[in-house]
């Protein structure tokens, strides 16, 4: 049976549209919000995605920027996806999109060739008897670190950064501590945490991370947490306005 295509609004972004497919993994609330948390700096010239699936964060990031931004993927159908996306937004010539390896990608670009990598990476770790994963090889790859690692990510995104390039994640928080010391065993100095959570009361679930390749230690700034639901279960007016919808 051949897949089927939709097209949907990318959330609340006036004009941007994104195609999906009804069984591959579609972009999550994650990737809005570290697009929104990423920061282009004045001195950023390229932008790299890795793992961008059908490319919403570049998409997102198109607003910010007039930068050139590339979308790296492994898996042929997110390329697809992605590709469909960037031509039928009419960025192409802003937004390229590449498939790829991550663990290949200091042999296509050259080292310090990046100045600002941002990454939706997958969450969990592979259970010892496999138990953990999805029937569907792309919610697997996308989820689980079966093509590549925490630290792998991190390795590769300290070849292709420029000095004080930025690496901009966000992750689960119970994988914070062991994200920080790789960070800083491969020479990140974290600037900025912002912790998200479901609601009040709720332990926080996600962290938004900003790390500078040979940074310097010290000046770490925590904006207020982001909270993603008021006591009613509606997105709070934050998440309203990163959705554009609402205001901040």
């Amino acid at each position: 049976m051949p897949p089927v295509y939709q097209v949907n609004d990318l959330m609340g972004y006036e004009g941007l549209k994104i195609v999906q497919r009804e069984d591959m993994f579609a972009f999550s609330l994650d990737a809005v919000l570290l697009a929104d948390f990423v920061c282009v700096y004045k001195k950023t010239d390229v932008i790299m995605d890795f793992g961008t699936g059908n490319a919403p964060i570049p998409l997102f990031l198109s607003l910010k920027t007039e930068k050139p931004i590339i979308g790296v993927d492994i898996q042929p159908e997110a390329i697809d996806l992605a590709k469909r996306s960037v031509e039928l937004n009419g960025l192409a010539d802003r937004i390229t999109i590449v498939e790829a390896d991550i663990k290949e990608l200091h042999k296509l670009y050259e080292s310090s060739s990046i100045d600002l990598i941002t990454c939706n990476p997958p969450f969990f770790k592979v259970a010892p008897d496999g138990g953990n994963m999805n029937a569907v090889e792309a919610f697997t790859i996308a989820r689980h670190e079966v093509k590549i690692d925490l630290e792998t990510i991190i390795v590769q995104a300290k070849r292709l950064l420029s000095t004080l390039g930025v690496l901009a994640l966000i992750h689960r928080v119970d994988r914070l501590e062991e994200l920080i010391v790789l960070l800083n065993k491969h020479r990140f100095a974290v600037k900025r945490l912002r912790f998200v959570y479901p609601k009040q009361g709720r332990p926080a679930q996600a962290v938004l991370v900003e790390a500078f390749a040979n940074g310097k230690p010290g000046g770490l700034k925590m904006p207020e947490p982001l909270f993603i639901y008021d006591e009613t279960g509606a997105y709070t007016p934050e998440v309203l306005a990163i959705f554009r919808t609402g205001k901040k």
